[in-house]
């Protein structure tokens, strides 16, 4: 029986939003030993820190259907392209990663990364989405790099900005400190959304969200209305210029 690397969640309709979400675990598969500690498993370089509960009440309280990772990013990572360097991280944020040095990559792209992207490919395809999301998370400052990261939201894109333009005036009207194209660029990385949205025409919103905000189930609840609310009209401003 093959290994579940994904979970879907919520019942799409044709047109609609769909969500997507490459960090939302931190688990490691049975037979992988990455050699790093508990608490790095916590660490926002193992996961995108609070978008599994954000994704859940997506699903649970606001109807959106929701396309997850069940692994953490430290074993392969589903947000870059077959051939980067860091899709098998042998270190992150200063920090090493012993089991990487060496991995079968071949091995952890069979496993792992091709059943998930073939899955979410299938299901946009049957889906036809209006508009997809995307949650990840960002952390307020990096050991290697210790500047403070003063956005509360940011939203990402690469060609593409037609949903992530609406969706940054949105947020800016809920008072939020919203960064455009921070705090990195998708011109730089935008590997889900390059091959999934870009390449079929797609619209998207590439959210990231600073971990502080969504740390707690209060803050997951609160972020995942707003998400859910923002989303929405952006759909609905998408539908009126078409």
């Amino acid at each position: 029986m093959k290994e579940q690397v994904f979970r879907q969640l919520g019942s799409p309709r044709k047109g609609g939003i769909v969500v997507v979400c490459d960090h939302a675990a931190n688990a490691v598969p049975e037979g992988i030993d990455l050699g790093v500690s508990a608490g790095t498993m916590d660490n926002h370089i193992a996961w995108d820190i609070g978008t599994g509960g954000v994704c859940d009440r997506l699903t649970r309280r606001h109807g959106l259907p929701v396309h997850m990772a069940l692994y953490s990013r430290l074993v392969v990572d589903l947000h870059r392209e077959e051939d980067s360097h860091g899709l098998i991280p042998e270190s992150s944020d200063g920090v090493l990663i012993p089991g990487n040095i060496g991995a079968d990559r071949e091995s952890r792209l069979a496993c792992y990364y091709r059943p998930y992207h073939a899955a979410l490919e299938q299901w946009l395809d049957e889906v036809q989405p209006g508009l997809i999301v995307t949650v990840h998370s960002f952390t307020p400052s990096l050991e290697s790099a210790p500047a403070q990261r003063p956005w509360e939201v940011g939203l990402l894109y690469n060609e593409d900005d037609r949903a992530a333009r609406h969706a940054i005036h949105l947020f800016g009207e809920l008072g939020l400190t919203v960064g455009d194209n921070e705090p990195y660029s998708g011109r730089d990385l935008n590997a889900t959304m390059n091959r999934h949205a870009e390449a079929h025409g797609r619209p998207y919103c590439a959210i990231v969200i600073r971990n502080d905000l969504i740390a707690d189930e209060g803050g997951q609840a609160r972020w995942a209305a707003m998400i859910a609310d923002v989303a929405g009209r952006v759909l609905l401003s998408l539908e009126g210029t078409s």
